[in-house]
């Protein structure tokens, strides 16, 4: 099979926000050599391929590597986001992570970094522009796409759209130029509250929105997340109130609405019960803008087909048109249900150890890979 051309102590497969944090780690605390693959131009991973107007759900203080902040240190002072710790466009997050790469960590000399780069397995990878394979030899091999972090460009919706559909992911939203005769949004995630607030803040009515929900979903209350003192009292009592209400709650049900009555839940819709939760975070401006589209949810299960004339869900159909447009937002952030030892031999397979903080689960695993031999 040949030689290995190219040696390190760590092989790092992705160089998004996992493998980011992961590396940045070993560059500070060891004297380890890496050597990161990934096929995308830049790092940053789906950051690459997301849609033009996604910014981060929480604060981003909370994002990023951690020898380099990627906060401002600021608070939005206009927009649904106002009065609370700034929120990172995507574009910021791009510039941020090319920082780091061109300022930080290849300028140490202890970093390789081979973008456009196809991993086959086995210590080979496949440049996508040239076709040379290259081979390296390393001490060990970190996984960082496990998590198969998913976003609407690249994602192949699971129901099928026949023709003379007007249907696009959410990337495509911004290049709308003539006004349909309505929008309807596929996905109750972070995605579809990203598509639904953008057309609203855009002056589309909410009478030609119409959302497609499968399942409701608990939401956290981004005030309960931030990180500055004048925010003590709502961090520190969203966790006293989460701590409370599951030691003193009786079952699931009650705990949830213990939750809720704490602050540390919410609901776009208070008369329907959410059966998800996905860690999606929304400031209080926002929950009362997609209020504004209760009339307009539907609640019939999934998508299984859109025609022209109609939209076919679990549990009935609805009407739409050829004139209206249907904008995917069903993929799911975190596709992978698996869960795999972090580490197993030669193998470190970064995973969440903190909910709903990937860059803080792969910056500690990779302390403990730092701090303990064993």
């Amino acid at each position: 099979m040949g030689e290995p051309d190219l040696t390190a102590d760590y092989l790092i497969v992705g160089s998004g926000a996992v493998g980011m944090a992961f590396a940045d780690v070993l560059l500070t605390e060891t004297d380890a050599t890496m050597i990161i693959v990934d096929r995308y131009q830049k790092p940053g991973g789906h950051w690459n391929v997301a849609y033009p107007f996604v910014t981060l759900h929480q604060p981003s203080a909370y994002y990023g590597v951690s020898s380099r902040e990627l906060s401002k240190g600021r608070k939005d002072e206009v927009g649904l986001n106002k009065g609370l710790g700034d929120l990172a466009s995507g574009d910021e997050v791009m510039a941020y992570y090319d920082t780091v790469m061109r300022h930080q960590f290849l300028p140490s000399g202890r970093v390789q970094y081979f973008p456009m780069s196809d991993y086959k397995g086995e210590g080979r990878f496949v440049s996508m522009a040239s076709g040379k394979e290259r081979r390296v030899s390393a001490k060990k091999y970190v996984d960082a796409t496990f998590l198969k972090t998913t976003v609407p460009s690249t994602h192949t919706p699971n129901f099928k759209i026949e023709d003379d559909v007007r249907f696009m992911p959410l990337n495509d939203l911004p290049r709308v130029e003539r006004a349909p005769a309505g929008y309807v949004i596929v996905g109750a995630g972070k995605t579809g509250i990203d598509a639904c607030l953008w057309l609203l803040e855009n002056g589309v009515e909410p009478d030609m929105i119409q959302w497609i929900m499968p399942r409701d979903a608990w939401l956290l209350d981004r005030a309960n997340t931030q990180s500055t003192e004048e925010f003590f009292e709502n961090a520190m009592g969203a966790q006293a109130g989460q701590m409370e209400a599951i030691a003193q709650a009786e079952s699931i049900e009650d705990m949830f609405d213990r939750l809720e009555a704490c602050g540390y839940f919410v609901r776009i819709d208070t008369d329907v019960r959410p059966s998800m939760f996905h860690g999606a975070t929304i400031s209080t401006l926002e929950l009362e803008l997609l209020r504004r589209l209760k009339p307009n949810i539907v609640r019939m299960g999934r998508v299984q087909r859109i025609e022209p004339d109609r939209i076919v869900l679990d549990d009935g159909e609805i009407p739409t048109s050829p004139d209206h447009i249907h904008v995917d937002c069903s993929a799911r952030a975190i596709s992978n249900d698996e869960i795999k030892p972090i580490f197993d031999g030669d193998t470190i397979t970064p995973q969440m150890v903190r909910s709903y903080q990937p860059v803080f689960s792969a910056a500690f695993i990779a302390h403990v890979e730092a701090a303990y031999s064993d």
